[in-house]
């Protein structure tokens, strides 16, 4: 019984990213040997159609100058065998092209499917591989009776196009005989080329059954228990205290940003004591003013002791204090329903920034605020009082 059936949680949750690239690392990725298999002979098929005719040629003058030598060679053993190593060499140079097409179709195939991945551990010495016990299971797992029977469905379709071909090429076939050998080979090679090129062809049906299969394959393989969506969600979160040490430096970063801008505020608006919103207006046309820096209690007490030390003008109007800061974050502007009270306020700074000197300007009265924002007050746990 496997471990997920012990836990009584099936795999019914769809892999993460983190779970796919831990498995790519491992060596487990989705490899189709059809495919492979189909577009090395492909690569190989259409090198000889290519190069097959020049490398005909090349063997047929080979074969002549290695039938051709002089007395002496024969009866020289040293010559022979350094003749015997040039012959090699002369033969590697000119299979050289094609065993290049065929290194190329050997990596195409694994690029197309599940791209490029070395992984030393996938190479790496495990003893349960030498279990027998486990290989046997392998063998007479379902998944092994699938490769009996696409094995099985190869062999038949490769029977039947090579009977085929067979019964298309049987005149040339028996035609060789009368040629001389240097025609022969050349025909040889032509029949072989055309006959790899259809054979490599058939092995597309086996190919498109076989590739959706081993996605579906590698994908159940991975799919994951909601429990294992759960663990890999608090690991990749962070356990509590570092996120806890991040939210604190993000908040300390945010309050040295909100006190730098501080200074070129136009007012400080306040509970008197428990809040204070720092606000700013620039005057554009369409835009409405600005939060620049808002905090409660020791924040509300910084706010208003930079604001004395710039000499920004504070202004006494709990129900607004309040107000823009339960519907206001910092950096944006402020609401459309609060654009009266705000106007007003600022519109009594610029009267006092104005003034004369002695020159008495009455503070507005009436700041007051929708009904709403009274229950976001009772809601966000805001004291109404000081």
């Amino acid at each position: 019984m496997s471990e997920d059936q012990k836990s009584g949680q099936e795999r019914t949750e769809q892999p993460t990213e983190k779970r796919k690239n831990d498995a790519r690392k491992k060596g487990q990725i989705p490899r189709s040997r059809e495919l492979n298999t189909m577009l090395s002979l492909l690569f190989g098929a259409f090198g000889l159609v290519i190069i097959g005719g020049h490398m005909s040629a090349e063997f047929v003058s080979l074969f002549e100058s290695a039938l051709v030598f002089d007395r002496e060679v024969a009866f020289d053993s040293e010559m022979i065998a350094v003749r015997f190593v040039d012959l090699v060499i002369s033969s590697l140079v000119i299979l050289a092209p094609f065993f290049a097409v065929m290194i190329v179709g050997a990596i195409v195939g694994p690029i197309f499917m599940g791209g490029w991945s070395f992984s030393p551990s996938a190479m790496a010495f495990k003893l349960e591989k030498l279990n027998p016990g486990k290989g046997l299971k392998r063998v007479f797992s379902s998944k092994g009776l699938l490769e009996l029977l696409k094995a099985l469905f190869k062999f038949i379709i490769l029977a039947v196009c090579t009977a085929i071909l067979f019964n298309l090429f049987i005149d040339q076939i028996l035609g060789l005989g009368s040629l001389i050998p240097a025609q022969a080979f050349v025909e040889s090679v032509t029949i072989l080329r055309w006959s790899l090129v259809v054979l490599s062809f058939t092995l597309i049906f086996i190919v498109v059954l076989d590739v959706p299969f081993v996605l579906w394959d590698h994908n159940r393989q991975l799919k994951m228990t909601l429990r294992e969506v759960k663990d890999e969600l608090k690991e990749s979160d962070g356990r509590p205290e570092v996120k806890s040490r991040i939210r604190m430096l993000q908040r300390e970063m945010s309050q040295r940003r909100m006190m730098e801008a501080l200074p070129s505020a136009d007012v400080v608006i306040t509970n008197p004591t428990h809040y204070a919103v720092a606000l700013k207006y620039a005057g554009a046309e369409g835009q409405a003013p600005m939060v620049l820096a808002k905090g409660c209690d020791l924040i509300a007490l910084r706010i208003r002791s930079v604001a004395v030390e710039n000499e920004i003008a504070i202004f006494e109007a709990p129900p607004l204090a309040r107000a823009l800061y339960s519907s206001t974050e910092i950096g944006e502007e402020i609401p459309e329903k609060l654009f009266l009270a705000v106007a007003k306020v600022l519109a009594y700074i610029y009267q006092l920034r104005n003034a004369g000197f002695g020159e008495y300007v009455k503070p507005p009265g009436d700041i007051s605020v929708p009904e709403e924002y009274s229950t976001v007050f009772s809601e966000g746990g805001l004291d109404g009082g000081e």
